[in-house]
């Protein structure tokens, strides 16, 4: 099979004879509509949806031989289409975003063949791009005789690049843009009698800014049932168009193919983007992961936007409380632009999905969608948070060996050495809640970290709640921290709220430890475990 990788192109891909998953049904009902909304993180398959779009306005049947849509559509009627990708272009440079406009503006003058519009004083095509535009479509209309119709991929961008970078001079550009937007799609609705039908697609959706009270209002089928499947891919799709890169992926990781289907699922499934809950897997990882007979974080990996890490950097402590929580729609659907409530950023942009929703008080509950979000992401907080010399996926690896062989000693001296890695300026002098709010968060997480390999943390038990369990093959460890405190009173805790009960059945030693966190040197100050089996109990005591 040829997997599509880095292709948006529908052309190409119906032409070069790659895998394509048949969403062309959806296209259909989706080109009956006029103008639409479309919110999807990066690389899902937003491009190669406007690109389908065009293809199908311009009347291209060849290319639809033998998908849904063929058995749909009788007439194919070629419109005039207008392509934005807010992707090119130097957007972030002074008029850039301007200079664009105009670019493509000039292009579908030149191939229909329509003077621009004027300025007065000059006698040059005008630098508004809004009054130019707005002659434009009237003029194609009536010179063909068909509605326009304009896709505008990525409409976001210009504003994205700019967001909270510190930089004055971008906030200027960023507010310019906003408004170039606001007043480029007010027109719109000026020209609704000349448009045939409009999508615009993008990661987040700009509320406070109004950029689209221009229009008569887009249609926002970004959380729709009807639309939840049109970018990704449902579990459906993998078994069927996927079929057989699974036995190959199989054949090569030498599992069965039920066993691998489970961790594609774990991997790259658990985006949600309605009510329905209709499981969706990340398209880019997929393709990949087929590609290359490998399972790796391929959509993590592939770049985390500069605007997520710039709000990363200035809200971190609010992060740890935004997964496994219900919220309100409007809490996470319209982007904001600030750093005081990001959530809608880190849901619009992929980082957290519906997991279930309550219909009593119609609100949503967020999560990590799957694995690979969840370990880049958490990999991500430890190093932008913590700033460790020593990077969290090779300390990650080597506490796991070290809890596979039940070295204790081992686990104590990475713990200690890590945190001591810390720069000392990242650590709060100023009172004690500060100094709890990270030594809470540090551990979070580190156990967080762990956990991604292994199995709990922060696990809710009747008699509250565990720092962290971890479960090997072999062995079962406890933890509970504390901070300025001692880890005698750390195992107490353990043994008097019974953490350790849910595993007396369960054959594997177990492991209790006890760590109290310094918040003045910001590491390891005391360490204590006991360990017991059917044979024989044992005590390790640090203090430092």
């Amino acid at each position: 099979m040829k997997y599509p990788i880095g292709i948006q192109s529908f052309e190409k891909i119906r032409q070069g004879g790659y895998v394509y998953v048949d969403k062309t049904d959806l296209v259909y009902k989706l080109a009956k509509g006029s103008i639409y909304f479309l919110a999807r993180p990066r690389r899902f398959g937003k491009s190669l949806l406007v690109s389908t779009l065009k293809a199908y306005f311009e009347g291209r049947r060849d290319l639809f031989e033998g998908l849904k849509i063929a058995e749909m559509e009788t007439e194919w009627t070629k419109y005039p289409v207008i392509s934005f990708d807010f992707n090119l272009g130097q957007k972030n440079k002074e008029n850039g975003l301007r200079d664009y406009l105009l670019t493509v503006i000039a292009k579908a003058e030149n191939t229909y063949g329509i003077a621009p519009e004027l300025n007065p004083e000059t006698e040059k095509p005008t630098l508004d791009a809004g009054l130019r535009f707005n002659t434009l479509l009237e003029q194609i209309h009536l010179k063909t005789g068909q509605r326009v119709v304009v896709l505008i991929d990525e409409y976001d961008k210009p504003l994205l690049d700019l967001v909270e970078t510190g930089n004055p001079d971008d906030e200027k550009m960023l507010s310019g843009n906003r408004e170039l937007l606001k007043y480029f799609f007010s027109v719109f609705k000026a020209a609704d009698s000349h448009l045939r039908f409009v999508m615009l697609t993008g990661i987040t959706k700009f509320s406070q800014v109004s950029m689209f009270s221009g229009f008569n209002q887009p249609d926002d089928i970004s959380l729709v049932n009807r639309y939840d499947t049109l970018l990704g891919i449902t579990e459906q799709e993998l078994h069927t168009v996927f079929a057989k890169g699974i036995t190959e992926l199989a054949e090569m990781l030498g599992k069965d193919e039920e066993e691998t289907k489970q961790l594609l699922k774990q991997h790259y499934d658990g985006y949600h983007f309605s009510k329905r809950l209709v499981d969706v897997y990340n398209p880019f990882s997929i393709l990949n992961t087929f590609a290359n007979l490998d399972m790796k974080s391929y959509w993590f990996t592939s770049g985390t936007p500069s605007y997520m890490v710039r709000l990363l950097s200035k809200s971190q402590e609010e992060v740890m409380t935004y997964t496994g929580r219900y919220y309100p729609e409007q809490m996470f659907v319209d982007y904001k632009a600030d750093t005081e409530m990001p959530l809608p950023m880190f849901f619009q942009s992929g980082y957290l999905t519906i997991k279930a929703v309550d219909e009593r008080f119609n609100t949503y509950l967020l999560d990590y969608p799957n694995n690979e979000v969840k370990q880049g992401m958490i990999t991500l907080l430890a190093n932008q948070y913590l700033q460790s010399k020593e990077e969290a996926p090779s300390w990650v690896n080597q506490i796991i060996y070290a809890l596979e062989d039940a070295n204790l000693e081992q686990v104590r001296k990475l713990f200690t050495s890590f945190l001591a890695e810390t720069p000392y300026s990242m650590r709060p002098k100023k009172d004690q809640k500060d100094r709890e709010l990270y030594f809470h968060y540090t551990f979070y997480l580190l156990m967080r970290l762990i956990s991604c390999y292994t199995v709990y943390t922060e696990k809710q038990l009747s008699e509250g709640r565990v720092d962290c369990i971890v479960e090997t093959p072999k062995y079962i460890f406890v933890f509970e921290f504390k901070l300025d405190g001692t880890a005698e009173e750390a195992l107490k805790q353990i043994n008097d709220r019974g953490y350790a009960k849910a595993y007396e059945a369960d054959p594997r030693p177990l492991y209790k430890i006890g760590a109290s966190f310094s918040s003045k040197t910001g590491t390891i100050e005391d360490w204590k475990t006991t360990s017991s089996d059917s044979t024989d109990s044992t005590e390790l005591t640090y203090n430092h």
